[in-house]
């Protein structure tokens, strides 16, 4: 496809009243997004990603020499099953090699929390909340828990925690703090995409506001997902792709007869301007995202312009900010809190709890509870 075409839609064919990577949401401020620390070799954040775990993995292996006892099996094959297996249940040296892999990249992890602690927006932070595809092993978690230890004993009192819901749902269920509140009292479901380095996902997520008003019921009722990584499509393509899933779930919420919004909520990497183009960190998506004639909430709206007989509103923001939004209802017994996105980079957003009316006497009353619990 041509570069004028969908993708080439200029902003202002996108609703006025939209706002994209906004600073200032329902629940919360944010206080900063995709912050980039660098170091001599790069940026801090290369040193926790998902794939310098792998690589940490690989050299231990090296380590144990030709009687390697993880097999022959290339590193990057290992999946996070086989490696919480060796973990759970290999022989001693197996289990050594997957614990010395996991406490040095514990230790990296570390390093990466206790330096954005220091930066002025990060200052403060009492709870981060990590997430990301590498989050779904239980190495992982035991690797997040040593990262919080390390801290303590340096007399950094973070609290770090894994986000409770699945990585491949987080970033769909966090689109639902991107909708504005009025649309809550008359849908039921709404549509959301995450977009990353190598796969992209869209469902419908189910707001469950008859079980819980803080939407810490929300989940994803049916989602697609799609590998993008393994074909190296074009811009154009992945565009289309995407808006080929979400018809798909419109089609399907018709004849279920669900009460879908006429909204779409999408986490993308990258610094995300007010008017929905990227202006830097989409480098690991399919072509050319931070152009100036892209635009892929225009391109979604043109493609989608009604849902339901109903105008299309889109928005879009960063998407460690929106994984970091799934878990807004769990933070409320803590001002300033934090997320960090272990996948292809190392996504990460820090927020302030916003007070709204009558939200003094509940805040104060859960942090009380928070309070006696952990004295109990």
């Amino acid at each position: 496809m041509a570069e004028k075409s969908r993708a080439a839609v200029p902003a202002k064919a996108v609703p006025p009243a939209v706002s994209h990577g906004a600073s200032t949401l329902s629940a919360v401020t944010i206080d900063a997004s995709n912050s980039q620390l660098r170091e001599e070799d790069g940026f801090l954040g290369d040193r926790a990603r998902r794939a310098a775990f792998f690589a940490i993995l690989d050299r231990w292996r090296a380590v144990a020499g030709v009687e390697d006892p993880l097999g022959e099996e290339p590193t990057s094959a290992i999946s996070k099953r086989q490696i919480d297996d060796f973990l759970r249940e290999g022989n001693a040296v197996e289990q050594a090699i997957v614990l010395s892999a996991v406490e040095e990249y514990a230790q990296e992890l570390s390093t990466v929390v206790r330096r954005l602690l220091r930066t002025r927006e990060w200052r403060g932070t009492e709870r981060i909340a990590v997430g990301g595809g590498l989050k779904a092993g239980r190495f992982a978690e035991v690797a997040i828990a040593r990262a919080e230890l390390i801290a303590r004993a340096q007399d950094v009192p973070i609290e770090l925690r894994p986000i409770p819901h699945h990585p491949d749902e987080a970033g769909l269920i966090g689109a639902v703090h991107l909708a504005p509140s009025w649309m809550f009292a008359s849908f039921g479901e709404i549509l959301a995409v995450d977009i990353g380095g190598t796969n992209i996902r869209a469902g419908i997520v189910r707001l469950s506001l008859d079980k819980a008003e803080d939407l810490s019921k929300a989940k994803v009722r049916t989602s697609q997902i799609w590998r993008h990584g393994d074909e190296d499509p074009k811009r154009e393509h992945a565009v289309e792709r995407l808006v080929d899933m979400l018809k798909e779930l419109i089609a399907e919420a018709e004849k279920e007869g669900l009460s879908l919004a006429p909204f779409i909520g999408v986490g993308c990497p990258g610094l995300i301007e007010s008017d929905g183009s990227i202006a830097a960190g989409a480098q690991n998506l399919p072509g050319n995202w931070e152009s100036s004639r892209f635009n892929l909430p225009a391109a979604l709206w043109e493609a989608i312009p009604e849902i339901g007989g109903r105008e299309t509103t889109v928005v879009m923001h960063n998407d460690a900010v929106v994984q970091g939004l799934s878990v807004v209802p769990f933070m409320q017994d803590v001002a300033h809190w934090g997320v960090l996105t272990i996948g292809t980079g190392l996504g990460n957003a820090r927020f302030t709890n916003r007070s709204r009316p009558n939200d003094e006497e509940k805040t104060a009353a859960t942090r009380s509870k928070a309070k006696e619990k952990a004295k109990g």
